[in-house]
C-alpha cells in the first residue's frame, strides 16, 4: 500500500468516517451526482458504516438510510441511520428492508460488497460479479423511477455482460474509479443513473387515446399513470403508435400509418 493511498486512511481517523472507502463514495457522488436532500437510500454490504455516514450527511435530517449487512453494524450516535442484520437474499431481510423502505421505493441503491479474496483472479471475479448481480436484483425490486445505482466489481471477463445488463434498466451506465481505490485494486463502479420504469418498452407498438395535448403540441397519452406524447395527435383520437425513446418520467411515441 503506497504513501499516496495511506492518505485516506489517515483522513477517515482524522475525519471520524468508520473506513477509508467513504471518501470513495464521495468522489462518486461528486462524478455522479448520486445523492440529494431527503433522499431515501440502501446501503448493501454496509458494514463498518463507512458509506451509510457519508449517505446520512448528504440526504440530511429528512433523509432515510438503511445498511444491510450479514456482519453486526455498530449503531451510530450522531447519524439516523437505520441497519438490518441479515444477508440480502433471505426472505425476512427482504421482508425487513421493503418495510423500512416503504411504498415510494429508494432513490439510490449502493453496494461497495467484496467476496473473500483468494486471490485467484477469476475466481475472485466471477464472485464479485455474483455479488453485484445480487445487489442489482435489489436495486430493481427497490429502486423508484429515475433511482440511481451504484455497485463495487472487479474487472475481468464479465464486466461487459453486467454493464449491459444494468444498461437496460437505467437511462445510462458509466464506469467510475475513484481516486480513494487502492493502487493494487482492480475493482471499478459500475454506476445506473436514471432508472427506468416505464411500462413500456423501446419499439413497442401499442393503441392508446390521447387525453391531452401538451405545451409543445403533441398528444399526450397515459398509461398506468406514465405519460406517453405523441406527435401530431387531437385530444380525443385513439391512435396506434411504436415506442421510440423513454425517459424516466415519460416516453416518446410515432404515430404508425
Amino acid at each position: 500500500m503506497g504513501s499516496g493511498k495511506d492518505k485516506y486512511y489517515n483522513r477517515a481517523k482524522q475525519q471520524g468516517y468508520r473506513s477509508r472507502a467513504a471518501f470513495k463514495l464521495k468522489q462518486l457522488d461528486r462524478e455522479a451526482g448520486l445523492f440529494g436532500p431527503g433522499n431515501t437510500v440502501i446501503d448493501l454490504g454496509a458494514a463498518p458504516g463507512g458509506w451509510l455516514q457519508v449517505a446520512a450527511e448528504e440526504v440530511g435530517d429528512d433523509g432515510t438510510v438503511i445498511g444491510v449487512d450479514f456482519q453486526r453494524i455498530r449503531e451510530f450516535d450522531d447519524h439516523a441511520v437505520e441497519t438490518i442484520k441479515g444477508d440480502m437474499t433471505d426472505d425476512r431481510t427482504k421482508d425487513r428492508l421493503r418495510k423500512l423502505v416503504g411504498d415510494d421505493g429508494a432513490d439510490v441503491v449502493i453496494s461497495d460488497m467484496a467476496p473473500n479474496m483468494t486471490g485467484e483472479y477469476s475466481l475472485d471475479h466471477a464472485r464479485s460479479v455474483h455479488l453485484s448481480r445480487q445487489a442489482f436484483e435489489v436495486a430493481c425490486e427497490h429502486l423508484g423511477t429515475g433511482g440511481d445505482f451504484v455497485v463495487k466489481v472487479f474487472q475481468g471477463q464479465d464486466l461487459d455482460d453486467l454493464a449491459d445488463e444494468i444498461s437496460e434498466e437505467f437511462q445510462y451506465v458509466r464506469r467510475l474509479s475513484p481516486d480513494a481505490s487502492r493502487d493494487s485494486s482492480s475493482e471499478i463502479y459500475l454506476i445506473g443513473k436514471h432508472r427506468l420504469t416505464a411500462p413500456v418498452a423501446i419499439d413497442e407498438e401499442l393503441e392508446v387515446e390521447i387525453v391531452d395535448v401538451g405545451s409543445e403540441g403533441d398528444g399526450i397519452a397515459k398509461l398506468e399513470g406514465f405519460t406517453v406524447f405523441v406527435p401530431e395527435a387531437e385530444t380525443g383520437e385513439t391512435v396506434t403508435v411504436r415506442i421510440t425513446d423513454i425517459k424516466p418520467q415519460f416516453a416518446f411515441a410515432e404515430r404508425i400509418v
